[in-house]
């Protein structure tokens, strides 16, 4: 198995290699998947079994590392360094734990709060020179020396450094808490050769030349996880650096450094960045660290994928892909700014960067684009699912294997299509966007912070104004996907009346029911086509509705919005026998006169009891253009007049009538 499992690594490394030297990506959700799903840090025991509570919460790690002979032939993996851990207490200690695997970190010694240690079993423990009590505050030093090691965390080779830390390869390099919630400040201190470029998270405070040695001093204001804690480096590394404006502040800027090997031309990419960068600054709120960062790969061991160190996103040698970009880039905002908050988290990390893709394909490409793309995340999901969740709270106690961890089809695509289907159910595009910015720019629980999946969860039902805990216990916490056997029968009633009857019945067994709102498209023998939105709330519910002409064929989710099902729709007996089951025949939604319209057109309607009503135009990506209606009105039937203003160009729109639990859809064009 193990020969099988390597000589499919070397196919897919020689594949991949010819690939990025075309720079021609595919997808760079499938190469961040790879890449993460076959990395070589095992996860290692000694994690809290609470995590992501613990007795302290670190605020700072201080660094100052020598890593000047790792340049130099033969370019060695040992360093010396010392970390100072600077945390607050949160229940009484007079010791506490570090990560530090055994076999990369040797500890010399402890000072300042700590007087003693011990480290076995990758377990640095630190007695401390008190007893302290919660909300004090302390740092403890520690010396150490990272050993000539492979260890799959921190590389070294031809004159290149970097590290490359997720899941939890951060404590190979340094001595950490290492887990994802438990985020903090940086201030690294690198001694390397002068003729070095080396970069890290957040700002280069200053550079001092020593003879042959620079003294790089790299501080980040804004906390970091561990696993996205990064150096990276390289002799005569070339640099291509620019500024972004800020949307808030055009007269300030962020700065943007691309860090590049020999060979590679970062031009054009450096302009797309800039786009993006503006492009996910108006969809999730500006970008939010103080530096722009990107490096291709220095040395061996990053031999495809990318990773989104915080601030300094490392790409594999020569991928300077836009679709890698996208994603890794997305991160910055989804796993970085706001981090998961345990591993059984993850899916918020790499469905909202998979999905991101999708949203910079509708910008580059129009709604096709995007929609296309999230039909490729579907299919691999369909094809590819191995049946488990998106969330395992198992995984928030025991880390799990990389290739479950980063499994392409479950954490990456599943996610994707997830969010997509959240933005179908919201129905109203501006009121999904307006939700996933109210999640980012969440400061007093979500932004530079961490989050839960449940944590998630509350915000979008509140931003929305409705509860969808529904909608994430069946698509994130449940596995598979709905799998329908629906059927529809048309009746004729008579004097030109028609009887249409939709059974929904959904027939997996290997996950429970999943409620949606579902459209059905109608077409009919003469005139245009009906669209109507129900929801499906349970298992085997019956629709009937009554037409005053011919249908012809029932289309089931007609735009695929659905993108995670299988199954069929087919005509058949449908039993309507239980009126209980039927939406009200007494609602109807008729065609505008006249159509098409210039400028102004009527809508008419009837309702056979009193309630809230609300008419809507749409255009035909679903972003709402108009409300016509919103308001109580009495049984009967009303009459509606729109007029489409002089910014609304000529195209097919849709109006969408929502009374009680009828939910009806026409089409209907305008000519200017």
């Amino acid at each position: 198995m193990k020969k099988i499992f390597a000589l499919q690594i070397c196919i897919i490394f020689l594949l991949t290699s010819i690939t990025y030297s075309q720079n021609t990506f595919q997808k760079g959700s499938e190469y961040c998947s790879m890449k993460k799903s076959s990395s070589m840090n095992p996860i290692l025991s000694g994690d809290s079994p609470n995590s992501p509570r613990h007795s302290f919460d670190v605020i700072n790690y201080k660094l100052d590392l020598n890593i000047r002979s790792c340049f130099i032939s033969p370019y060695p993996k040992s360093f010396t360094g010392s970390v100072i851990v600077k945390f607050k207490i949160d229940s009484v200690l007079n010791f506490i734990n570090l990560n530090a695997v055994n076999t990369s970190i040797t500890v010399n010694s402890v000072g300042m709060s700590g007087v003693s240690f011990t480290h076995s079993s990758n377990i640095l423990t630190i007695t401390l020179d008190r007893i302290y009590n919660p909300g004090e505050v302390t740092e403890v030093l520690i010396n150490y020396q990272h050993n000539n090691v492979s260890d799959n965390a921190f590389y070294a080779s031809g004159g290149g450094v970097f590290t490359d830390c997720e899941p939890e390869g951060a404590r190979k390099w340094f001595p950490c808490w290492d887990k994802p919630s438990d985020k903090a400040t940086t201030d690294m201190t690198v001694r390397v050769p002068s003729s070095v470029r080396i970069g890290s998270n957040g700002r280069l405070n200053d550079s001092t030349i020593t003879g042959d040695t620079i003294i790089y001093h790299w501080i980040s204001k804004d906390q970091v996880a561990t696993y996205l804690t990064v150096l990276t480096g390289k002799v005569n590394y070339y640099i291509n650096k620019g500024s972004w404006p800020k949307i808030s502040n055009p007269l300030d800027s962020v700065p943007v450094r691309l860090y590049y090997n020999s060979g590679e031309n970062t031009t054009n990419i450096k302009s797309i960045i800039m786009n993006m960068t503006t492009y996910f600054s108006q969809r999730f709120g500006e970008y939010p660290f103080e530096k722009i960062g990107f490096t291709t790969a220095p040395a061996q061991g990053f031999t495809w994928g990318g990773m989104e160190n915080q601030t300094l996103i490392t790409l594999c040698a020569g991928c300077w892909s836009e679709n890698l970009v996208s994603h890794e880039y997305a991160h910055q905002w989804f796993g970085d700014m706001i981090t998961c908050a345990t591993w059984a988290d993850i899916w918020l990390n790499e469905g909202f960067a998979t999905y991101s893709e999708a949203l910079w394909y509708e910008k580059t490409g129009g709604y096709t684009s995007y929609k296309n793309d999230i039909n490729s995340n579907a299919s691999s999901y369909l094809n590819q699912n191995p049946g488990w969740p998106m969330y395992n709270p198992q995984w928030a106690i025991v880390t799990p294997s990389t290739s479950e961890l980063f499994n392409f089809a479950i954490t990456y695509a599943k996610g994707a299509c997830v969010l997509h289907m959240l933005r179908y159910v919201l129905q109203d595009t501006a009121v999904f966007f307006e939700v996933i910015r109210s999640y980012a720019n969440d400061t007093a629980e979500f932004k530079y912070k961490s989050a839960t999946t449940d944590d998630f969860t509350a915000k979008i039902s509140s931003a929305a104004g409705q509860d969808l805990t529904w909608f994430i216990e069946q698509w994130v916490k449940q596995p598979n996907h709905p799998v329908y056997q629906n059927m529809y029968q048309f009746t004729d009633m008579g004097s030109g009346n028609w009887k249409a009857a939709f059974l929904a019945k959904q027939t997996q067994t290997n996950t429970p029911f999943h409620k949606m709102p579902i459209v059905l498209k109608i077409t009919f023998n003469t005139g245009p086509d009906t669209l109507i939105r129900v929801m499906n709330d349970y298992n085997s519910q019956l629709y009937l509705f009554m037409f005053n002409r011919q249908p012809s064929t029932l289309t089931f989710d007609p735009n695929n919005d659905i993108v995670l099902k299988q199954g069929s729709t087919s005509p058949g007996i449908v039993n309507i026998s239980d009126p209980l089951l039927s939406v009200s025949d007494n609602y109807t939604l008729n065609q505008n006169y006249p159509n098409p319209f210039n400028p102004t057109t009527t809508l008419d309607f009837s309702i056979p009891m009193s309630g809230k009503v609300n008419l809507t135009i749409y255009n035909q990506l679903g972003e709402k253009i108009e409300t016509l209606l919103d308001e109580y009105l009495t049984a009967g039937n009303h009459k509606v007049e729109f007029k489409a203003g002089d910014n609304i160009p000529s195209g097919i729109y849709f109006y969408t009538l929502i009374s009680g639990n009828f939910v009806k859809s026409k089409k209907f064009t305008l000519l200017k």
